[in-house]
């Protein structure tokens, strides 16, 4: 498998001793910046579909690699290609697109005989689920996010996604409607340059984790394309 020359990568040496009851930082403190990312649909390794994110000093921050236009699962993966979050299709009845957020990566571990089914964490960080509004067009959502540590939680969405994906042009908003998250449209200084919507930004505002901004990215994308 031949793999695209690496970008320069920030080098990222985060250990953390979790206790198993917290869930992955949605929100966190440690983020006090805003991060303005460059996102390529496009993965570094040659035959795959995936994504490569750049920051703004040019440094590879994620990856993703699929070998499957349209997968049930999506990894996506620090500059080193270590799994950060996995994200699994959920389909209630057919109709309903719903993707559950993990932490880490769920795979297959062991061999042939012993191989078994395994996760980071047993429960979802959340559940992204598409606007069924948006079918007929009655209002501006994308679609919900849903923590999932509690039966309240699963009532009240703790964001929502608005705008339109396929022009890129999306805010994540909280549950008191301030902007977290935004993906927009990558501009040149040049009038005869076009990046369509194959590169494009996404701004993450202080507090929000930029990791699970760009799952979001990857969900809204298998949602939307």
């Amino acid at each position: 498998m031949k793999v695209f020359p690496r970008f320069k990568f920030l080098s990222r040496a985060v250990v953390h001793e979790e206790d198993e009851t917290k869930k992955y930082p949605i929100v966190t403190e440690g983020n006090l910046c805003t991060s303005l990312l460059t996102v390529w649909k496009k993965s570094l390794v040659i035959s795959c579909k995936g994504f490569t994110v750049i920051d703004s000093c040019g440094n590879l921050v994620y990856r993703v690699d699929n070998y499957s236009l349209h997968p049930h699962e999506v990894v996506l993966m620090d500059a080193s290609g270590n799994s950060l979050l996995t994200m699994r299709r959920h389909r209630k009845l057919g109709l309903v697109d719903n993707w559950c957020v993990y932490e880490g990566e769920i795979g297959n571990q062991g061999t042939k005989r012993t191989s078994k089914l395994v996760r980071t964490r047993e429960s979802p960080v959340c559940c992204v689920k598409k606007s069924v509004n948006i079918l007929n067009g009655s209002n501006n959502v994308q679609a919900y996010v849903y923590r999932v540590a509690s039966d309240s939680d699963k009532r009240r969405a703790a964001f929502t996604v608005e705008g339109s994906y396929a022009q890129r042009t999306c805010k994540v908003l909280d549950q008191y409607k301030r902007v977290v998250a935004e993906i927009k449209r990558k501009e040149t200084n040049s009038k005869d340059v076009s990046f369509g919507v194959e590169v494009f930004q996404l701004i993450v505002y202080p507090g929000f984790d930029p990791g699970f901004a760009m799952a979001l990215v990857l969900v809204l994308d298998q949602m939307f394309t």
